[in-house]
């Protein structure tokens, strides 16, 4: 049987039973109304992370950074996942591999391995690639690596300017250059995320 308010589309990530028992407002029945709570959420942690100087290349930071999306809408926010998914690294892996991004990204600024603008798209799909939550995780990702860019100076992505959740077309775009990047191929990311 089809749930309405959990429909997912080819590149979403579906949450368990147990993840969807995590929905905080007992108001939400349709899909447009929990992207409108997530996205009410969202905007109060940009204000809480723009308005501060943030260690993005931080764990700490990070998971508070998605509790601080999420947290009025998902009990399960801020919190790594236990369970397998269509995409991401294994459960076991998040924590290692996390730690081992976030030392990558030191490592690329203070050396200069890469101008800003790569730094942060490899960073971001990265970070989505590990897929550390159990949802959220583009949205998350794309915070964060715009977080990562003002600390270095850098004006923020423009993510094909439009809300990936609501645009197919745009949408499309993002997720073919995440695969490519997942192929070696970080410049149709590169590209997309300054259109």
């Amino acid at each position: 049987m089809s749930d309405p308010l959990f429909e997912e589309d080819d590149a979403s990530t579906p949450l368990t039973a147990e993840e969807r028992e995590g929905l905080i407002p007992s108001y939400i029945t349709l899909r447009r109304e929990l992207n409108e709570a997530e996205q009410a959420n969202i905007l109060e942690a940009e204000q809480w992370a723009f308005t501060r100087k943030r260690d993005v290349l931080d764990e700490r930071f990070l998971t508070n950074l998605h509790k601080r999306m999420f947290g009025r809408v998902w009990r399960w926010a801020g919190k790594f996942r236990l369970t397998e998914r269509n995409v991401g690294v294994d459960p076991y892996r998040i924590a290692t591999d996390l730690r081992q991004l976030l030392d990558d990204c030191r490592y690329w600024i203070e050396h200069g391995t890469y101008p800003a603008d790569e730094i942060g798209a490899r960073f971001h799909h990265r970070l989505v690639y590990i897929h550390p939550f159990p949802n959220g995780n583009g949205r998350h990702a794309r915070l964060a690596t715009d977080l990562l860019l003002v600390a270095l100076g850098q004006s923020r992505f423009s993510w094909g300017r439009t809300n990936l959740v609501n645009s197919g077309e745009t949408r499309r775009a993002y997720v073919a250059a995440l695969r490519a990047a997942d192929g070696r191929d970080i410049w149709p990311l590169l590209e997309f995320v300054r259109s």
